[in-house]
């Protein structure tokens, strides 16, 4: 085989131990995105608002955030980052990081609108508080979406590596067991 393509390959191994790292990533981040809402039944922005609901939205934000940034990291460590496939999954690994730590500030925002609803009286600032929360809840739930759609964007480059790795295999000759030397006649001469 090629040295320089032995080179950009990533081992299989730690292409499947990072797949198996970031499906349940990206499904966490997805489930939260999904799981996580402002909106009553009605469609409407409750009177009350839990503050402490939405600022554990935030907290958990921040700790889903924490782990793709770790991810993130440990690849960008990694000695095949730099090589064709792997930049192209870094990259990826870097957009999910980057979206996913922009969600924690606007469920942070959100939760203070919601602080601030209980001292307002006046009918303006409460639709205004209530329209900034409806927005700030949705911008954070949408990070987090395209911050899973990221991780899958990177499990996709990852799984075409593998076919890659697998391609390769069926190309490379089945090594043969070379024929035993020849046996000594009994003759001598």
């Amino acid at each position: 085989m090629n040295p320089n393509i032995q080179r950009e390959l990533i081992p299989r191994e730690d292409v499947i131990r990072l797949i198996d790292t970031l499906n349940p990533a990206s499904d966490k981040l997805l489930d939260a995105a999904q799981q996580w809402e402002l909106l009553d039944e009605s469609g409407h922005v409750p009177d009350a608002p839990s503050y402490s609901a939405l600022l554990q939205h935030a907290t958990d934000a921040q700790d889903l955030s924490r782990d793709v940034l770790r991810m993130t990291a440990g690849f960008a460590r990694h000695p095949h980052s730099t090589s064709r496939d792997g930049t192209a999954v870094l990259r990826h690994l870097a957009i999910a990081a980057t979206m996913a730590t922009r969600a924690a500030p606007h469920f942070t925002e959100t939760a203070e609108c919601a602080l601030a609803l209980t001292r307002s009286s006046s009918p303006y600032d409460l639709d205004y508080l209530k329209n900034r929360m409806v927005i700030d809840h949705a911008s954070a739930r949408a990070f987090l979406r395209r911050a899973s759609e990221s991780l899958r964007d990177a499990v996709k480059e990852l799984d075409n590596h593998l076919e890659f790795h697998r391609f390769l295999a069926a190309l490379t000759p089945r090594e043969t067991p070379a024929p035993p030397p020849p046996k000594p006649s009994g003759r001598h001469r």
